[in-house]
């Protein structure tokens, strides 16, 4: 999958069609894979099922996500998520394609990853 770093693995669980424009996603991280920087232009929301993992925003600092924990990703708001260093993460992604598909961007540097 070009648009991450390590290893990832997607089951799409709901295509999005004419009639409904959001899929939904069950993404699974290995313990330091990650997403590249992207943009939904009409959002994303992330819902943490297991494991430990990060989701950060351009410029904001990266935070840690655990099974419960609930991410609104703003449209158009650059941002990556993936699993821990020493940790798979998984989530559901449900992703509105109404505006648009993903933009995907650059790859998330190790010093980015691996920052505190």
């Amino acid at each position: 999958m070009d648009n991450f770093t390590g290893t990832v693995y997607l089951h799409t669980l709901i295509e999005s069609d004419s009639l409904n424009p959001n899929s939904v996603g069950n993404v699974t991280f290995e313990p330091g894979a990650r997403s590249k920087w992207h943009v939904h232009p009409a959002g994303q929301i992330l819902l943490a099922t297991g494991g430990v993992g990060y989701y950060q925003e351009k410029g904001q600092p990266k935070k840690t996500l655990r099974k419960g924990d609930v991410i609104k990703c703003q449209p158009n708001v650059s941002h990556w998520h993936g699993a821990s260093v020493d940790s798979a993460f998984i989530q559901l992604a449900i992703t509105s394609r109404e505006k648009g598909p993903t933009v995907w961007l650059e790859a998330v540097s190790d010093s980015i990853y691996l920052a505190k």
